[in-house]
């Protein structure tokens, strides 16, 4: 298999064939054979082993995971991170309260001492790539089952994955590239104790909120600043008070240069997910089932979370973050509808399924090879349509939707606990639900709850055939004549989950037939019980599904040999590189590449939820005090586009000039491109990030947080 990379690779030197420079989710490894003539060409500075090096340290050693979905990067070398304000959303929201509301007003810690420690987040970050496929595929032949190919390859990835962390406190995985095609080794190692440092307010972090979310021209303030700190030793470890400032291996320099139109700008992160290699039918599966339920579902309840959250400020404070992560893809549904829709994405598709039919039919070793592909995938799509339609109904209405059964769940150990005669483990269950019940409750309003389950209870009975109805639903008809109000009332006056008080009184004396009866706990397993039994039916077809993706994908590669593919993402860390451009949405209308803080102005609502702005930040625009941050042409910076290829997963990624000097940082997509996951739009395609310059005139002159641009290495 290497050797036919090899001879591919010279093939395409060759051929002098000409990259596209701002499509493509690239691999660190395989710079300097695919991609560094053309990335020359538009301006970097840099060569590959300056990138990614295993040798010495590169830029990959500044680029973490951040949490569980966001990309960070390392700018001192004192471990001070930087990222979006809404990756850091939830751990600004969880220090917050009413008398010291971090959301609302902001914080910066003056000193290191004042750093806020948060239980549970880490940043990971990458060792090394390694291509495995041959020995992940060595014993896998044609004539296997689908069940026998995934056990063979599992125990392989398992086996180099064990390897891998031998003796070391690392982190392997063996991931899956061009839809099972090839297989990478990725080594990490995880830092746990991570400190929030500083946070705009959210009305420059989150500026526009849902309005101008996905959208251009873009004014948001989009960063937060964090920590890492590790052990005095030098190693990972959990929170200490002794633990020390990381030293990091590699830091990014920082540029207050600015961008100019054409500027080379590369972008290094972690996408969580694009399907590029998909075919004309799960586009129809994504228009006709997934948006338009996601679409409809989370609008109705956000409604609900809304009007509380604008009538308390507390319920405000609970809901933020929660609101903010749905929101966040309610709207990304809307606009990729919309754009598959516009673009005729689905019969672009066709099209090339019909070349490569074509293909398929002018030799028949090809058709035995390839020649199931579109038919697997066709009747798989088709076939479990009914099945996933339910399952998120399920999962939107009734997981994510209701928030006191899933609560309630916690529960079921205890439960078993109690029906045996272990008094340790009985302890443990209590003290278990004990400890993370404060984490629950201090970001939830029974009343709120209670309003989003009878309208997503009512939503699912309307939308969903009975044959998937939870047991709980049904009794509602059988038991409550149908009123989902009443039996609603029901839940929330006999629960032991509804108030932590509550809980606690029924934990001091727990009885077993009380928890049984429950009927929070009761409606958590009835509807976890039909969710496993539909992700069964389902994923009988997700196999074949599964197959024939792996042979169009293979096929695809071998129809066009001459094209250099790229991956798909799956949250394995990428190149992405172009240049900072303007566009043309439509018709008469062309968008210039970067805003200014006379657009925030523009803006400004006083009072608004989504355009209000801090006097402080409306007193030092007017006196135009913008120190060393502003533009050589006297403008305040705010963001910038460029054609990068990012997707989710990629937010808070560092975009770096020619120099790998860090310019801005990547938080958003723009709305006419929304297709850009199935189907890359290169003249459409932007990537929205925050100039640089505006987060550090955020911290230096508008918070006074000087001390902390004096420990980055500015340019």
């Amino acid at each position: 298999m290497k050797r036919l990379f090899s001879i591919l690779i010279a093939f395409i030197f060759t051929m002098n064939m000409t990259l596209k420079a701002d499509e493509g989710m690239w691999l660190l490894p395989l710079l300097e054979q695919l991609n560094m003539g053309e990335m020359t060409e538009l301006g970097l500075e840099l060569s590959a082993e300056e990138i990614y090096s295993l040798n010495q340290p590169s830029i990959k050693d500044a680029i973490v995971i951040f949490g569980g979905g966001c990309t960070a990067e390392i700018v001192s070398d004192q471990g001070l991170l930087l990222t979006n304000h809404h990756c850091g959303y939830g751990r600004i929201q969880s220090h917050s309260t009413v008398e010291h509301d971090y959301l609302k007003d902001g914080f910066w810690a003056m000193s290191k001492d004042k750093e806020l420690p948060n239980p549970g987040l880490g940043v990971t970050f990458l060792v090394k790539i390694e291509d495995v496929s041959d020995r992940v595929l060595e014993n896998v032949n044609a004539e296997m089952t689908e069940d026998e190919r995934t056990q063979e390859i599992n125990k392989a990835r398992a086996a180099i994955s064990r390897e891998a962390t031998e003796g070391n406190n690392y982190r392997a995985n063996v991931n899956s590239f061009f839809g099972g095609n090839n297989y990478y080794l990725l080594v990490y190692e995880t830092y746990r104790d991570v400190r929030l440092v500083g946070a705009p307010p959210s009305s420059i972090g989150k500026y526009g909120h849902d309005t101008d979310n996905w959208e251009w021209p873009r004014h948001t303030g989009d960063f937060s600043v964090f920590r890492v700190y590790m052990s005095p030793d030098g190693e990972p470890a959990e929170y200490s008070e002794e633990n020390v400032p990381l030293k990091p291996k590699y830091h990014l320099p920082v540029s207050v240069k600015g961008v100019d139109k054409d500027d080379f700008a590369m972008i290094l992160g972690y996408p969580g997910g694009t399907q590029r290699y998909m075919t004309s039918y799960g586009v129809d599966e994504v228009l006709s089932i997934t948006h338009p339920n996601r679409i409809k579902i989370r609008g109705i309840r956000q409604e609900i979370l809304m009007a509380d959250m604008m009538a308390d400020p507390k319920v405000n404070i609970q809901y933020a973050s929660k609101y903010s992560g749905s929101s966040n893809y309610w709207k990304f549904s809307i606009g990729q509808k919309q754009g598959l829709e516009r673009l005729n994405v689905k019969v672009k598709k066709e099209d090339l399924e019909k070349t490569f039919t074509e293909w398929l039919n002018k030799k028949n070793k090809r058709k035995e090879l390839y020649g199931d592909a579109l038919k697997l995938i066709k009747t798989s799509i088709e076939q479990r349509a009914e099945y996933n339609n339910a399952m998120q109904y399920i999962a939107e209405c009734l997981l994510r939707g209701m928030e006191l059964p899933g609560a309630a769940r916690q529960a079921s150990g205890l439960l078993t606990a109690l029906s045996g005669d272990d008094d340790a483990a009985l302890e443990e269950a209590i003290n278990n639900i004990r400890e993370n019940a404060g984490g629950f409750y201090k970001n939830y309003n029974y009343p709120t709850d209670k309003k989003a389950t009878a309208a997503m209870i009512s939503l699912f009975k309307e939308d969903v055939d009975i044959e998937y109805w939870p047991d709980f639903v049904k009794k509602i008809e059988t038991e409550f004549d149908g009123n989902v109000d009443k039996y609603v009332d029901y839940m929330f006056s006999e629960s032991v989950f509804t108030t932590k008080d509550r809980l606690f009184a029924f934990l001091d004396n727990p009885d077993k037939e009380k928890l049984e009866n429950d009927p929070a706990l009761k409606a958590g397993m009835d509807i976890l019980q039909v969710y496993r039994e539909l992700m069964q039916k389902s994923g009988e077809y997700d196999k074949n599904l599964q197959k024939g993706r792996r042979l169009y994908i293979a096929g695809l590669r071998d129809m066009d040999p001459g094209i250099v593919r790229y991956p798909d993402a799956n949250f394995t860390m990428r190149l992405t590189y172009g240049s900072v451009l303007p566009y043309q949405p439509k018709d008469a209308v062309i968008y210039k590449h970067y805003t200014t803080m006379e657009g925030v102005m523009e803006k400004y609502e006083p009072g608004d939820y989504e355009f209000d702005l801090p006097q402080r930040l409306i007193d030092l625009y007017e006196k135009k005090e913008f120190g060393r941050y502003a533009d050589p042409d006297g403008y305040m910076p705010v963001c910038f586009l460029s054609n990068n290829d990012i997707t989710g997963g990629n937010s808070g990624s560092p975009v770096l000039n020619g120099k790998g000097e860090l310019i801005g940082i990547a938080f958003d997509g723009n709305w006419e491109a929304m297709s850009g996951d199935i189907a890359f739009e290169p003249d459409l395609q932007r990537t929205i990030s925050v100039d640089i310059r505006y987060v550090l005139w955020v911290m230096d002159i508008y918070a006074g947080a000087g001390h902390l641009v004096e420990e980055m290495d500015i340019r």
